[in-house]
């Protein structure tokens, strides 16, 4: 693999998640897992939790620079990497029928089309969070909008660390998208907007430290409030979830897949 350009992520303590949870694969005895991304620090801890396996083993690393043909011999690949890479590596996947897993944030246009491309040939999950817990998160906040009704205002505030280049963050997004059917999305307020609509859905971003990830989902009554909140506390969280999926999504037909698709065979 060629060198990768750029600065590798800040080293990680110690994993804390156990690696033994590890589904087995359900295409072989052992599959070939690719890291898209591979020099950054998600990409890393997929690398770390991978060599742990006895189901999984690392296939080809590709890292800022490098090119994306090696990937097409493994079995699965895993993409933690940007918009531009993600769309090269989906073009690459319909021609190998590769199966995908996509944790990148910030998605465009073109990457969003090359990946509807690559799941008529292949299986491709696409998630900006791998927690099993923000999927739950998104559950219990649909209940709540749904038993509390619009007499509660909602507003979303996710902070990140200092180094997160995009915001609102793609979680927080994904979050806003089981609300916003009955509500207008609102991205902060300054100036003099007025009182506050009923139909608002209030976005706040959060920037600064190390903070890996937190989203709280606030429901704001008269004379009481609901705060629905996930943190997230380690980057394993999200590198363990990427090979949980991958394990299962490896042996799935075509088509484009979220969290809510495959949780049962987590």
């Amino acid at each position: 693999m060629a060198k990768a350009k750029g600065v590798r992520g800040n080293a990680e303590p110690a994993k804390k998640i156990g690696r033994s949870s590890l589904p087995p694969p359900t295409r072989r005895d052992v599959l070939s897992v690719g890291v898209l991304g591979a020099t950054g620090r998600m990409g890393e801890a997929v690398q770390r939790l991978t060599k742990g396996s006895a189901h999984l083993a690392l296939g080809p690393l590709v890292g800022e620079g490098d090119t994306l043909d090696a990937l097409g011999t493994a079995d699965v690949v895993i993409d933690f990497s940007t918009p531009r890479a993600t769309e090269s590596l989906a073009k690459l996947a319909a021609k190998k029928r590769l199966p995908l897993v996509i944790g990148t944030t910030g998605l465009d246009a073109a990457a969003e089309s090359a990946l509807k491309a690559a799941a008529k040939k292949s299986p491709v999950f696409v998630s900006s969070n791998m927690s099993i817990g923000v999927f739950v998160l998104g559950r219990l906040i649909q209940k709540a909008e749904q038993l509390l009704g619009s007499s509660f205002d909602v507003e979303l505030v996710e902070v990140h660390h200092r180094k997160k280049v995009d915001a609102p963050s793609g979680t927080a997004i994904l979050l806003a998208e089981t609300l916003k059917s009955s509500r207008e999305l609102v991205h902060g307020r300054k100036g003099r907007p007025g009182a506050r609509a009923s139909t608002e859905l209030g976005m706040h971003a959060v920037r600064g430290g190390d903070v890996i990830g937190d989203h709280t989902v606030h429901f704001l009554g008269d004379g009481e409030r609901l705060e629905l909140t996930h943190r997230a506390t380690h980057r394993d969280l999200f590198a363990h979830g990427a090979l949980r999926v991958a394990a299962v999504i490896a042996g799935l037909a075509p088509g484009r897949y979220a969290m809510g698709d495959i949780i049962d065979r987590l």
